[in-house]
């Protein structure tokens, strides 16, 4: 080894902000560096061949890309202590959680990104991009880099028909994180799991950092800004344990309640287009095609509002982690598993249709 983790991230970036905590909470050493535009031509895109953050750049030169690969890999070489609990309710929600505040959560951050901070977001954009420049020449840059980002809302169901259905569901989350934040200091006791993490991108990167946001958190769920910043700063590095005995709870009962009644709608309309698109393109079987990012658009609803959005392929990939852990689990502990989906409205997932297997090669998914 020559040279220590180098980690391409930033501030603003939702899962650059994920994996940087967990690096913290393990005091794993890395230096990060900054993604400024000759960085991603020089760099990330020699290396992954798109423009993306967080890339992990390892001592064996070894190249890295998505935070939860990333996280996981960092696992098999840090493993104490696990960022995972070994009950299986607590295991099982955990991943279930990871997987919702990865890809549903985009939904309110980039919602309060692009509609309440979007000179903030755009200044950021620019600052990082270009530092060379001066602040007229920066707002230029943000402004082109933005772009994408900010044109991406009417992909993701972010409209003016959604815009107030995604606040109250977002207040209706922090109501609920900071009633559960009030007795714990994580999501499962006092250390913090794979779901802190997950939940921390979207949580730090664009609702608490955000001004405008921030100001919103601060607000109305208190409790919620303090686990942020105890995820920020960890006061017991590598320290906390979960709750013993598998307990899950209480006050997570709602918010597995929501993404219930959110996400997994979402997620079985998403499984039965994946079906139907490999159906009609059986190249793909082979795994050699990067499968389409989105699979055109679909219905969604959310707080009664109706609207349209892209069907992304990117979290079945993801959802396979929770339903491969609750397919191995016999006897009670399935039984267990399986009578938390149910008090929490969840039938549909226990016994979720199968999909075609989705794994990721050179950081595109495709087919197993």
């Amino acid at each position: 080894m020559t040279r220590g983790y180098e980690f391409y991230g930033a501030e603003v970036s939702y899962f650059s902000g994920k994996v940087r905590a967990y690096m913290r909470y393990k005091r794993i050493p890395f230096s990060e560096i900054t993604p400024t535009r000759d960085i991603y031509r020089n760099v990330i895109l020699a290396r992954v061949g798109w423009p993306v953050i967080p890339v992990m750049v390892t001592p064996e030169d070894e190249t890295w890309q998505d935070s939860t690969e990333i996280i996981d890999n960092f696992e098999t070489r840090f493993p104490d202590p696990s960022i995972y609990p070994q009950g299986p309710r607590q295991k099982f929600a955990a991943l279930l959680i990871e997987v919702w505040a990865d890809e549903w959560l985009k939904i309110p951050a980039m919602h309060y990104r692009w509609t309440k901070n979007r000179d903030f977001a755009v200044a950021e954009f620019g600052r990082l991009s270009r530092p060379d420049l001066d602040e007229a020449g920066q707002r230029a840059t943000g402004e082109e880099t933005a772009k994408p980002f900010a044109g991406a809302l009417p992909a993701l169901g972010v409209t003016p028909v959604t815009g107030p259905a995604i606040e109250k569901s977002y207040e209706g989350l922090l109501a609920e994180l900071n009633a559960h934040f009030s007795n714990h200091d994580f999501l499962f006791g006092s250390r913090p799991s794979i779901a802190d993490f997950g939940l921390y991108g979207p949580l730090y990167a664009h609702q608490y950092r955000d001004p405008a946001s921030g100001e919103i958190m601060k607000r109305i769920a208190p409790k919620v800004a303090e686990w942020v910043q105890r995820m920020t700063k960890p006061p017991h590095p590598k320290g906390g344990e979960f709750l013993k005995n598998d307990e899950m709870p209480e006050t997570l009962a709602p918010v597995l309640q929501r993404i219930m009644r959110e996400y997994l709608p979402v997620l079985l309309k998403t499984a039965d287009a994946l079906k139907r698109h490999v159906e009609a393109h059986p190249e793909l079987i082979a795994g050699k095609e990067p499968l389409p990012r989105a699979l055109g658009m679909h219905e969604f609803e959310l707080e009664g509002a109706r609207e349209k959005r892209a069907i992304f392929t990117f979290d079945l990939w993801m959802l396979q982690r929770p339903l491969d852990f609750l397919a191995a689990l016999r006897g009670s502990e399935r039984e267990a598993v399986l009578s938390m989906l149910k008090e929490a409205g969840g039938e549909q997932l226990a016994s979720f249709p199968p999909y075609p297997r989705l794994t990721r090669r050179q950081f595109k998914v495709v087919l197993e």
